[in-house]
């Protein structure tokens, strides 16, 4: 799909959504996760016109599983000129995903997000937190207080806020801070994903273990959940009004 350089913004995104929601089956059997509805209003287009609304773009959405329902949504969806889809015929990492819009994000600071995950929060202020960043630091990470620390990445933080260390799913984590898989980026971290040895790096397993005192943090206070999982994805539509 053809993707316009949006009128009037200067901070490109990037929308993960091509995953094949193994964990949210049978649902996912028949529409891709990013499309699950809300309320009756599919994940993505809640993304979508949040960074819509605060002029950020271009925006790139990645695709794999059921793609072509991806294109159908947005065929009616308001924001369709602010989009360009990239499709994966053969799924990547995050991490290679990243990397592969490598030229679309260029030399500046850019939005990343796993478009899994369902947020309310202040997307002003998670960006003036990132130009406030601590020196040093090449990304800043979204995190959140989780009711689960077993089943998220936790991280432990300095007095600054910048991550020391990060625990990825284990069994007694040192903590409930976790990562809430969103970011703005530096340009930067492309030099560290070149370096991966991994062939197809994952942001959290490869990426982010190899900036530990580069990372800044904010926290999402309002509302944070991963709907990967049946009783995740019932909570968040108690939840989410």
């Amino acid at each position: 799909m053809p993707c316009a350089q949006t009128p009037n913004t200067s901070i490109p995104a990037l929308l993960l959504a091509a995953g094949l929601g193994s964990r949210l089956r049978p649902l996912t059997e028949t529409i891709p996760k990013c499309l699950v509805p809300i309320h009756g209003r599919p994940l993505l287009d809640i993304w979508l016109e949040l960074l819509v609304r605060a002029h950020f773009g271009p925006i790139y959405v990645n695709t794999h599983h059921h793609a072509r329902a991806v294109e159908h949504y947005l065929d009616t969806a308001p924001w369709k000129p602010h989009v360009c889809l990239s499709q994966e015929p053969v799924l990547l990492g995050t991490g290679a995903t990243l990397l592969a819009h490598r030229r679309q994000l260029g030399n500046q600071p850019f939005f990343v997000a796993h478009a899994d995950n369902l947020c309310r929060f202040d997307l002003t202020a998670f960006w003036l937190a990132h130009q406030q960043r601590p020196q040093g630091c090449i990304l800043t990470m979204m995190t959140f207080v989780t009711d689960n620390p077993r089943q998220c990445g936790i991280v432990e933080l300095d007095h600054r806020g910048v991550v020391t260390a990060f625990h990825e799913k284990q069994e007694r984590p040192p903590g409930n801070i976790a990562n809430g898989a969103v970011f703005f980026m530096e340009p930067e971290i492309f030099s560290v994903l070149a370096s991966c040895k991994a062939e197809q790096p994952d942001i959290s397993l490869d990426v982010l273990p190899e900036c530990l005192g580069r990372i800044a943090t904010w926290e999402n206070a309002v509302y944070h959940r991963d709907i990967g999982t049946p009783q995740s994805y019932a909570q968040a539509l108690k939840d989410y009004r």
